[in-house]
């Protein structure tokens, strides 16, 4: 994945969307916005998306909902996905969020000192992943390209004069006391 693949901020409210943006634009990444689940959707699936910050609660298709269809998609299971919250803790959002495999579930307003710090470790270790995963198929790429190349010959060995052990001589010393008589 290009290290230029954005953050995208879901939220069906503008002042959100504006705050989270403030939050997290000292951090350099490129930041992209969507104000409904179905448009977080085509984004995610046009890719270079490399991490999500969605709200839970939204008209229509909700964070969740969103989540559980990414996590059906090979090429977006992976992408981090951090859910907002403004309706306070809920230990049943909780553990389907945490069962879906979000990174992490964060309570509206959020604290922009914590938000960028966990914005920047989770994308980071993304990238990181995602360039792992690129190397990874290049080396299985170089290494069936290697297999499917014809056997390779066998090499004829060359005998060199120094390779020959001459026989060895009898040596008088150590014959066996009857041949010395």
């Amino acid at each position: 994945m290009p290290s230029d693949a954005k953050i995208l901020i879901v939220d069906d409210h503008e002042e959100t969307l504006y705050a989270l943006e403030s939050a997290l634009a000292p951090l350099g990444y490129r930041l992209a916005r969507a104000t409904s689940g179905d448009e977080a959707l085509k984004q995610v699936l046009r890719g270079q998306v490399g991490l999500l910050l969605l709200d839970v609660r939204m008209p229509g298709v909700s964070g969740l909902d969103v989540v559980r269809y990414m996590r059906r998609v090979e090429q977006t299971q992976n992408i981090p996905v951090i859910l907002l919250t403004g309706f306070g803790a809920d230990h049943e959002l909780t553990a389907t969020a945490f069962g879906l495999g979000v990174a992490d579930l964060v309570l509206k307003p959020t604290d922009p000192w914590a938000l960028r710090t966990k914005v920047r470790y989770l994308y980071d270790a993304y990238q990181r992943h995602r360039a792992l995963e690129e190397e990874v198929r290049e080396l299985r790429a170089l290494v069936k390209g290697h297999t499917d190349a014809p056997e390779p010959r066998p090499r004829r060995t060359l005998r060199h004069a120094d390779t020959h052990v001459p026989p060895q001589r009898d040596n008088p010393a150590a014959a066996p006391a009857k041949d010395r008589t």
